[in-house]
């Protein structure tokens, strides 16, 4: 949430405005009420609908503030002779400014924490805190985090204007990355299961023979995969021959289904991903992995219809829109910090390490569609 620096800070001035104090005199015989006890009466009683209450009308009222520009009551009592009035539209203007279509609940909250932090405020003005040193510097940086926050606001907003004949171009420019295949797989695993009984720990003299039949266990499974795959291109049951997989692996859990169903590109691990371009009933050849041995049969591909994927085109525009407007401004400087006075950069990457501003010729490809012209 872009209001975020915001609300923590005041939750966190709700927790501790609402604490008890530790010298408050216990109650007898009643049971204190809790928070819960307070939100289930708000819910048992729900507010009114804002759009009954008049935009001028007071929504807080703060007995005994006031300054200037406050307006003053006649009715107010003598020892009070002042109050701050905040109507319903200076407030929705507040919390709309905060966070828009901000939640009832926390504007409940809101409610609650501005009046403190107005008499905070007016006292600390009243004790001249306005001019102490550093001061100034503290609202200046504020006033950098929260410009920084509306351009943030206002890019995403320019970058999520995205028009149709973009998402058309980059899927039309992209169609290898929209396809969707049926797919059958047998996973062997990587090694064969060794009764534990003939394994050795490590400080064994019979060490050596434990790595050895591990080795030979390993090279089982690496031979029983190349066979399944003359199997599998013979054109037998993958269910079956994942199942024989499992049993020859020695293992007891139940084999895993041989139908991936429909899957894309980006779903595969990326040393697997060549399977895609496999034809309509071909087998892969034996996909060797740390985890495993891996063989695949294409059964059907096909690219899947712009409706079906018109919102993920329009998210990887936006963000790529948004992260091309975040390097222009970021990269339209370049930062150098004294070492002498900071002392040497980090070695690791981390956000006190200014880094140079990349070489666009080893930048690696965009999707044709945001490519300049």
């Amino acid at each position: 949430m872009r209001f975020g620096w915001f609300v923590f800070p005041l939750l966190a001035s709700i927790a501790l405005a609402q604490a008890p104090s530790s010298t408050a005199p216990a109650r007898q015989n009643t049971p204190p009420a809790t928070q819960q006890d307070e939100d289930d009466e708000a819910e048992a009683k729900p507010a009114p609908a804002p759009s009954s209450i008049p935009p001028d009308a007071a929504v807080i009222t703060i007995k005994g503030l006031c300054d200037d520009k406050s307006p003053k009551s006649s009715t107010a009592p003598e020892k009070n002779p002042c109050e701050t009035v905040i109507s319903r539209a200076e407030f929705e203007r507040l919390a709309d400014a905060l966070q828009p279509g901000m939640p009832a609940t926390v504007r409940r909250q809101l409610a609650n924490a501005y009046p403190r932090l107005l008499l905070m405020a007016h006292e600390a003005q009243k004790r001249g805190l306005e001019s102490q040193p550093g001061f100034q510097e503290k609202m200046g940086f504020a006033r950098l985090q929260i410009l920084t926050q509306e351009l943030n606001r206002s890019l995403q907003e320019q970058a999520s204007q995205v028009p149709e004949k973009e998402i058309e171009q980059y899927y039309h420019d992209n169609s290898a990355a929209f396809e969707q295949a049926t797919l059958l797989r047998v996973f062997v695993p990587h090694s064969k299961q060794i009764e534990a009984s003939k394994t050795n720990k490590p400080t064994d003299p019979k060490a050596d023979e434990s790595q050895a039949q591990q080795k030979a266990a390993e090279e089982a499974m690496t031979t029983e995969a190349n066979k399944l795959r003359g199997r599998a291109a013979a054109g037998e049951d993958f269910e079956k021959l994942q199942k024989e997989a499992f049993e020859f692996a020695g293992l007891k859990a139940s084999a895993p289904s041989a139908n991936l169903g429909k899957i894309r590109r980006m779903n595969l691990p990326p040393s697997q991903a060549s399977v895609m371009d496999l034809k309509a009933g071909e087998v892969s050849q034996v996909i060797n992995d740390p985890s495993g041995h891996y063989i695949y049969k294409m059964v059907a591909k096909e690219v899947s219809p712009l409706p079906q994927v018109k919102d993920e085109i329009r998210n990887t525009l936006q963000s790529q829109k948004m992260k091309d407007a975040m390097q222009a401004i970021q990269q339209s400087g370049t930062p150098e910090l004294n070492d002498a006075y900071f002392g040497a950069a980090p070695s690791g990457p981390g956000p006190a390490t200014v880094k140079p501003k990349p070489d666009a010729s080893k930048e690696s490809p965009r999707p044709k569609s945001l490519q300049p012209k």
